[in-house]
């Protein structure tokens, strides 16, 4: 598959933020738990998959204008990501089942536009090979906290739980992203379905879709937390506008 051709700016524009808004909330979500982390190992590794996240959001966002300006100086409502990702990582169960979910979506997308010869190939060639690295360390962690303890249980299946009702956004068609996005949703399904049920714990059964489920990020409506992280994350440039560092 391939994007939408790189002279329909346009739309290409509108793609660019809305892949790169997610990479960049994502990020600094991941960048909260530096010094909060369960073991040193894990800060290392959250943090070495924000950077990735950091560096995708640069090179998408630079495609549609200035990275800082539009990381540091846009409204809520101009931002264009999932609301998956902007929802606070919680224990550190719900970090890891956000990040299962995200993390899986992203190497499906990402895959299906390395294939292309659209304006994103070049990107999604290398982030492929990044995000695979993503979904199998959330993998590793859903088994280790699904069939570990009673308390790693529940906690991570309250957070699958939780959760849940924000993944069907991502598979709504971007404007500018020409892929399958019922193939992807499916193969989306049978690979998280195949890591909930390994980790001995249940596909919830609740709405994805429909007026019971949440998204409309990529409208600019977003969730009350995000509010409280944008103005964090925009706190200290928007303290020194125009200051050299």
């Amino acid at each position: 598959m391939s994007t939408t051709p790189a002279e329909d700016t346009p739309a290409r524009t509108t793609a660019a933020l809305a892949l790169g808004d997610d990479a960049l909330v994502l990020s600094h979500r991941l960048g909260e738990w530096a010094g909060h982390a369960p073991v040193l190992e894990e800060e290392l590794a959250l943090a070495n998959i924000a950077l990735d996240l950091l560096g995708q959001a640069r090179v998408l966002l630079s495609m549609a204008g200035d990275e800082d300006e539009l990381a540091f100086l846009r409204e809520e409502r101009a931002f264009r990501n999932l609301q998956l990702v902007e929802q606070p990582g919680g224990d550190f169960a719900h970090t890891i089942a956000r990040q299962l979910f995200f993390s899986a979506y992203q190497y499906l997308l990402y895959g299906a536009l390395a294939g292309g010869d659209g304006p994103f190939a070049p990107l999604a060639g290398k982030a492929v090979k990044e995000t695979d690295y993503h979904r199998d360390h959330a993998g590793q962690w859903t088994l280790r906290l699904g069939d570990g303890t009673e308390e790693s249980h529940g906690r991570m299946q309250r957070a699958v739980d939780a959760l849940w009702r924000y993944t069907g956004e991502m598979f709504q068609p971007v404007e500018g992203v020409d892929v399958d996005w019922t193939a992807l949703e499916a193969a989306w399904l049978e690979w998280t379905g195949q890591v909930l049920r390994r980790a001995t714990l249940t596909v919830p059964d609740g709405p994805r879709t429909g007026a019971w489920a949440a998204g409309a990020g990529r409208q600019g409506l977003h969730t009350e937390p995000f509010g409280r992280m944008l103005a964090e994350m925009q706190h200290l440039h928007r303290s020194h506008p125009g200051a050299a560092w």
